[in-house]
């Protein structure tokens, strides 16, 4: 009994030093990494609470610490839908392009190409600025329809490629009512003309753009006339001048 009790005591050093290691490591130590898996279920929980700032972090994150993760492809997708949720059109953009890049024979190609001229869609901002965006909408939709047609998506982009080619002739329209206001009737004509020549399908247009094109000519063809009369006047008069 007596010896149990020394082997006892003479352990107990051993057993608080174990223990002090343990204790140092709780409060020292950094706390283990999360999974993969952690990530992308937090991502996702994220989504579903619609914190999407929280989301766009642990899905970055994922694609970061596991790129070789079976994880990380659907992680990739869902941040494009982060940003694109969160309204941060640009970045969502730039996302899938980086997807489709990467997965061009992933079965969530066609959502992609949607996505992508979505996401430019919704960045338009007015008639009176650059329709770059608008262009690349348009682009993405007829990709999807010419390379998937019959798709869900294909079928979606049908109004969306209308919409797209409403702004670009309301751009053309607003560049064109410029010029006549400016008394530039020959650059007039030619944006009133490009609208009905090239935007037939946005019937809405078609009369206003007609009517004024015609007018424009008539004025165009006027003004040239009265510069050529004033040239002519004007070169007579700097004859008699020298006289």
């Amino acid at each position: 009994m007596r010896r149990t009790v020394i082997r006892f005591l003479a352990l107990l050093p051993v057993l608080f030093v174990l223990n002090g290691c343990g204790f140092i490591d709780y409060f020292y130590l950094p706390p283990p990494e999360d999974t993969a898996q952690e990530l992308f279920e937090a991502g996702n929980d994220a989504m579903r609470e619609k914190d999407y700032a929280s989301a766009i972090e642990y899905f970055n994150t994922l694609k970061d610490k596991y790129p070789f993760s079976p994880y990380t492809i659907e992680a990739e997708l869902s941040l494009g839908d982060a940003y694109f949720l969160d309204e941060e059109y640009p970045l969502a953009v730039d996302t899938y392009k980086e997807f489709e890049t990467l997965h061009p024979r992933h079965e969530a190609i066609p959502y992609v190409l949607f996505q992508i001229g979505n996401a430019n869609l919704n960045s338009f901002i007015s008639i009176d600025r650059p329709q770059t965006n608008i262009a690349e909408a348009y682009e993405y939709f007829q990709r999807l329809q010419e390379s998937y047609p019959g798709t869900e998506y294909a079928v979606k982009a049908q109004d969306y490629l209308h919409t797209c080619r409403k702004y670009m002739a309301e751009h053309e329209i607003y560049v064109a009512d410029f010029y006549w206001r400016t008394e530039r009737y020959t650059a007039a004509y030619r944006r009133y003309n490009t609208v009905v020549e090239q935007y037939a399908d946005v019937e809405e247009y078609q009369e206003y753009a007609r009517e004024k094109a015609k007018i424009s000519y008539l004025k165009s063809q006027q003004q040239e006339s009265q510069e050529r009369r004033e040239k002519r006047e004007g070169s007579w008069k700097d004859y008699f001048e020298w006289l």
